[in-house]
């Protein structure tokens, strides 16, 4: 299986607390993976590891390998604004700037430039149809953003990621603050959008992950514990842990 993005023994620590031990993981290009496990398992951390995010915490250290298509990203020389535009980050919460709608989808473009050829208005339009936004507000693109509903919010973030054109999105529990009913149109989305992009997903909610993901990472205590499709992952599970984990008698 070839990979888009992958871990060789990676470890991270915040100070002397060994978050990571020791993950191996191979995520294949143009798919949903799901990372489940309990609370304080290490999921999010190694989310955040696939663009570099945990970095900006103090203290923390990381040895391993990620390589992205091949290459490390720790290596010396990585441009890190051309990795996180490669790797976008969706996240928890809708996060969208007090600025307009318009401005949203522009925003990281002031910062990574926009790609040859390009018109911000094509772009702008174009993110927004990504996430079947735009019928809903094209003509009110220089209102605010906070005046949209949570769910809208959510997807107006996917498509400001979609703006820098990134070839992962990373997201986490990014259905979390939604009803079931945005939930499901987050859901949708995720699966149009893993035809054009690798997908990584963080999630608590089992029935999530069985219903999107094509693959599925079980963690636990920071080791990676077993990965394969989701399919056998959720119905003939390895390792005794993960069938625990499934079957709900933990985490």
């Amino acid at each position: 299986m070839d990979a888009k993005i992958e871990t060789k023994n990676l470890n991270l620590y915040y100070g002397d607390y060994h978050s990571l031990k020791g993950v191996n993981i191979a995520i294949p290009p143009r798919s949903i993976t799901a990372i489940i496990g309990p609370s304080g398992c290490g999921k999010s951390t190694l989310l955040r590891c696939f663009n570099r995010m945990n970095e900006l915490i103090p203290g923390v250290i990381i040895e391993g390998e990620i390589l992205l298509d091949g290459e490390n990203i720790h290596q010396q020389g990585t441009d890190l604004i051309r990795l996180r535009r490669r790797v976008g980050m969706v996240f928890q919460r809708p996060n969208p700037f007090p600025l307009s709608i318009a401005d949203n989808i522009t925003y990281g473009l002031r910062v990574h430039g926009t790609p040859p050829g390009q018109k911000h208005s094509d772009i702008v339009e174009n993110s927004l149809r990504a996430t079947l936004l735009w019928e809903e507000v094209k003509d009110k693109l220089h209102s605010p953003a906070l005046a949209l509903s949570p769910e809208q919010q959510q997807r107006l973030c996917i498509s400001r990621v979609l703006a820098i054109e990134p070839e992962i999105l990373l997201m986490d529990e990014p259905c979390s603050a939604l009803d079931p009913i945005a939930t499901d149109h987050i859901e949708d989305l995720m699966r149009d959008l893993s035809e054009s992009y690798t997908i990584i997903i963080v999630t608590h909610n089992m029935q999530q992950a069985s219903r999107v993901s094509s693959w599925s990472a079980f963690m636990l205590m920071g080791e990676l514990i077993e990965f394969g499709p989701t399919v056998r992952i959720f119905n003939n599970p390895r390792d005794k842990r993960t069938e625990a984990y499934i079957s709900g008698r933990y985490g």
